[in-house]
């Protein structure tokens, strides 16, 4: 009997839901329990428990087994992440192994011939089994740190009173051995860090407190508090390992890691980006992990809408002008321009970037590192360029009038420029250019399109739910009274598998105008930020919310994620 017949004969299901599940089934293909338990119309335990009465398997509760170290082994990561399976115990020859699909033959057959044991299958719900995965594979480092730590914790000398800047401890790269516990901590936290996705590290000494938190999805949270007595080691382990001066601590500073670490069986080439910060009570350091595997070159998962996406792959493809993506630290600029190099990169184009730092090396792409200690500003990169024969020019960000007034030069004599500007929106980035000295006629006959961006975090979907909201609610955040009456809108819950936050993941919100002839006449006569904004507007430009109120339709992020990135014009 079909899992929907089961669920309907013991009234976990109505006929009615049933069938709105398989339409959607039909739209949105996959398996019919996931539909269900993405409508909300059932949990995940009542699919394992439907599905052990189908194949006739039992279902049991992972949490209550203590799985031993050799029987995990007898399973990659890699395999157990990519086929929901988790080994739970073995006797003799039989292999009890956990399931979240037991129609998948295939899989069976494939560990059953790598562990040369029979199978025994047995069903648990899906993020029960990714749960115990990140448990006993993927954050094993976490764990690892946090009992070190609790180990450090118990050595009465941590507990230690905070001393006169000036008269502490002075710490020399001698003064560290392999097993020195500052090593020991700074490695741990950085395999763990990498294995869940983090963006940053946060190292921050406070009065009494030494505090070290994490940027998952945008969101900081708190990581651990290590032992007083380790902040100055800590804090000059990173400084040494970054190439900083251990002995300055009286300046900002910036340091660069690059470092091999295996992360779930794998090794991998991690760039890190180091900066150091004195504070009142010492020095903050915070670690951008620049992850290769994170970066999405692919355009059409970044967020575009599909207009929004045809306008900025014509506009990138032309032989000359500017291509400008705004938007505040953090929003994915970088992530956009790389993508948009990525897919103009072949070998008949010479593409030449300038910024500061390079965050990722892309192959077949000249990629200058800026150093304005040395001389070596955006202006001066850009003067060289141009006797490099550049086609396209990559600018890491238009900060001063100088750099604008090159790239505009650029652009006017036959090259392709991208670059990045922090304005608010799109339209305001006219005013911008002109505020740093660019003579209005110059930004309508250079610029060809802008891109102001946000980045929102996406629902998690395995436990993502149906939110009740008022229409009236809706339509003060931009739906039409006619879809505030009949949309479907979906809010944040929580789970093992989203680490209880309700999201995993983010995705682009993207404000697209595009400069045509209507819009050129306009900044010519010096029209206002409003009226630009109006007239794209009339154009089919999507505003920031707009983009939001779009995502919110499809169930891809919550109405507070929206609000927080976006307003109303």
């Amino acid at each position: 009997m079909k899992i929907g017949e089961i669920l309907v004969n013991e009234n976990k299901l109505t006929r009615d839901q049933l069938n709105v599940a398989l339409q959607k089934q039909k739209e949105e293909p996959g398996k019919l329990g996931s539909v269900l338990i993405r409508l909300g119309f059932v949990t995940e335990e009542v699919i394992a428990q439907a599905l052990s009465k189908q194949f006739g398997y039992p279902s049991i509760n992972i949490s209550k087994f203590d799985i031993d170290e050799k029987v995990l082994g007898l399973i990659k990561p890699e395999t157990a992440r990519k086929h929901i399976i988790l080994p739970i115990h073995r006797i003799g020859a039989v292999l009890t192994l956990a399931m979240a699909d037991p129609s998948n033959l295939f899989v069976q057959e494939e560990i059953r011939f790598s562990s040369n044991l029979r199978i025994q299958p047995v069903i648990a719900p899906e993020s029960s089994i990714l749960s115990s995965i990140d448990k006993y594979y993927g954050f094993a480092d976490g764990i690892e740190a946090q009992k070190f730590l609790e180990e450090i914790d118990l050595d009465d000398e941590s507990a230690i009173e905070l001393i006169d800047e000036e008269a502490e401890e002075s710490i020399t790269e001698a003064d560290f051995d392999e097993d020195a516990p500052a090593i020991k901590l700074v490695n741990l936290t950085f395999k763990d860090a990498i294995s869940k996705g983090v963006s940053d590290l946060h190292f921050e000494p406070y009065e009494k407190t030494f505090r070290v938190r994490v940027r998952i999805d945008g969101v900081l949270h708190e990581y651990m508090t290590p032992p007083m007595n380790l902040k100055s080691k800590v804090l000059a382990r990173l400084k040494i390992i970054s190439g900083m001066d251990i002995a300055e601590k009286r300046l900002p500073q910036g340091g660069r890691i690059k470092t091999k670490i295996e992360v779930n069986g794998n090794k991998k080439m991690v760039d890190m980006r180091v900066s150091c910060l004195p504070t009142i009570h010492g020095e903050k350091i915070v670690v951008r992990i620049l992850d290769k595997d994170n970066l999405m070159l692919d355009m059409t998962k970044l967020g575009f809408d599909v207009l929004s996406l045809d306008k900025f792959e014509m506009n990138i493809t032309e032989p000359w002008g500017i291509i400008l993506v705004t938007g505040p630290t953090g929003s994915g600029k970088t992530n956009t321009l790389y993508s948009a190099i990525s897919k103009l990169n072949n070998e008949e184009v010479n593409i030449m970037t300038a910024e500061e730092p390079v965050e990722f090396n892309l192959f077949g792409i000249n990629q200058v590192n800026i150093k304005e200690q040395i001389g070596l500003t955006f202006p001066a990169a850009l003067r060289s360029f141009l006797r490099q024969d550049p086609d396209i020019i990559l600018v890491g960000e238009i900060r001063d009038f100088e750099t604008a007034d090159i790239a505009i030069k650029s652009a006017l004599t036959g090259h392709l420029v991208l670059s990045t500007l922090h304005t608010n929106d799109a339209p305001s980035t006219v005013a911008r250019l002109i505020n740093m000295g660019i003579e209005p006629f110059l930004v309508s006959s250079s610029v060809r399109l802008i891109v102001a961006q946000r980045l929102v975090r996406k629902l998690c979907k395995k436990c993502k739910s149906v939110a009740k909201i008022p229409p009236q609610t809706l339509i003060d955040i931009g739906f039409s009274p006619e879809e505030a009456k009949k949309v479907k809108i979906y809010e944040a819950k929580g789970c093992e598998h989203c680490h209880n936050t309700g999201y995993k993941g983010r995705i682009g919100l993207f404000e697209v105008m595009e400069i045509d002839e209507e819009i050129r006449e306009l900044i010519m006569v010096g029209a206002s930020t409003s009226e630009l904004r109006q007239k794209a507007k009339e154009k089919g430009m999507l505003t920031l919310r707009m983009s939001g109120v779009e995502k919110i339709k499809k169930g891809i992020t919550s109405i507070e994620e929206v609000l927080r990135e976006t307003t109303k014009m």
